[in-house]
């Protein structure tokens, strides 16, 4: 399946169905008086974080999503039929976004969590509802309510315990590959991760789920390479791994190349817990090995693990480090228990409580 975190669509609500005029007619019934039903409401446009899904590339196939308009009333006191909602099936992490994208105007950060986009409009009313002491026949009908049409961006951003970044060739697919049972494109060149992938490993008795996102260069801001679009992807992770290649000519110019690159992003990406790692140790001789450390950890000013997504060193131990870092960490890891219920059924603009736990849920993501 095609990876696609950004789609536009355009959403319009059902109509309300017209009020119906109509008196009773019936035999040795003189004045039957009036009995127009009212019209039944229009079907609302209704967007719904689900599970198991990781893209938005339904909805670049069906960009227009539309409700059912209600059914006219009818005589003998017959509501109209109410309209379908349009429900919008998205993953878990997608934002709603205006048309200029200047604004976010539902958040869904939980399964379940569903937010009304548009509401159809409301049944007109009968004549049955005109009648009173002093009109006894009314003939006026309410019309039936305007939908509401809007274009929006659906946006993507996965929601992982941890993010893996660095440079083009630094070894984030093959750690991924070897921690988790993910399966991502790896190759000996640049840019061989086009598009982000999910992996959980398994820590004891947690799931931790890691994502790895396009590598970074020089300028991504600024769109160079494949640009800053996927670093989205890491804002909502509790922690980032960021990966050094060991055979890098210059591992401290790697470290602040990338660093450079959050800190121009920002959106609180520099602030968040991070782990540095030199990988690709088992192509190094031990004197290199201590040389690069010893770089490194001055660049970083941290302590640096060592490890090799080939050789599966370091592993267990860089994955144990980083569940008791986020543990430790205050605001980091409340524990899937600790997430409150999924918000119910919402309107834009109306306060909805976001679920902020929920990852170990997420294993039915993996690849």
């Amino acid at each position: 399946m095609k990876f696609l975190d950004q789609a536009k669509i355009y959403i319009r609500s059902g109509k309300g169905g017209h009020g119906c005029v109509s008196f009773r007619r019936e035999k040795f019934i003189e004045y039957g008086g009036p009995n127009g039903g009212n019209g039944g409401r229009g079907g609302d446009v209704i967007v719904e974080a689900v599970e198991n899904l990781n893209t938005l590339i339904d909805y670049r196939f069906q960009q227009h999503i539309k409700a059912k308009n209600g059914r006219p009333g009818m005589g003998t006191s017959r509501t109209g039929a109410g309209g379908d909602d349009a429900v919008i099936r998205v993953p878990i992490g997608t934002q709603v976004l205006d048309e200029a994208r200047e604004h976010v105007l539902a958040d869904l950060t939980g399964a379940g969590q569903r937010v009304i986009l548009a509401r159809g409009g409301a049944g007109g009313r009968g004549n049955e509802s005109f009648k009173s002491s002093t009109n006894r026949s009314p003939r006026q009908f309410d019309p039936g309510g305007e939908a509401e049409e809007m274009t929006l961006w659906l946006r993507l951003k996965l929601i992982a315990d941890a993010g893996l970044i660095g440079l083009p060739n630094a070894g984030k697919s093959t750690f991924l590959t070897a921690v988790s049972r993910a399966r991502p494109k790896i190759g000996g060149y640049p840019f061989t991760t086009l598009y982000p992938n999910l992996g959980v490993a398994q820590v004891g008795e947690r799931e931790v789920v890691l994502a790895d996102i396009p590598g970074l260069i020089e300028g991504a801001h600024e769109g160079a390479g494949l640009g800053d679009r996927f670093l989205g992807h890491v804002e909502r992770c509790r922690a980032l791994i960021h990966l050094v290649d060991g055979t890098a000519e210059d591992v401290a110019a790697a470290y602040r190349t990338v660093r450079g690159e959050l800190e121009a992003y920002d959106a609180g990406l520099p602030d968040k817990l991070e782990l540095v790692c030199l990988n690709k140790c088992d192509a190094l001789s031990d004197e290199l090995l201590a040389a690069r450390v010893e770089e490194l950890t001055a660049a970083a000013g941290r302590p640096v693990h060592v490890i090799s997504g080939v050789a599966g060193k370091g592993l267990p131990e860089l994955l144990r480090h980083l569940t008791e870092a986020m543990a430790a960490a205050p605001g980091l890891d409340a524990g899937p228990e600790a997430a409150p219920e999924p918000a119910g059924e919402t309107a834009i603009g109306a306060e909805a409580e976001e679920p902020a736990g929920g990852l170990a849920k997420m294993a039915g993501w993996q690849p």
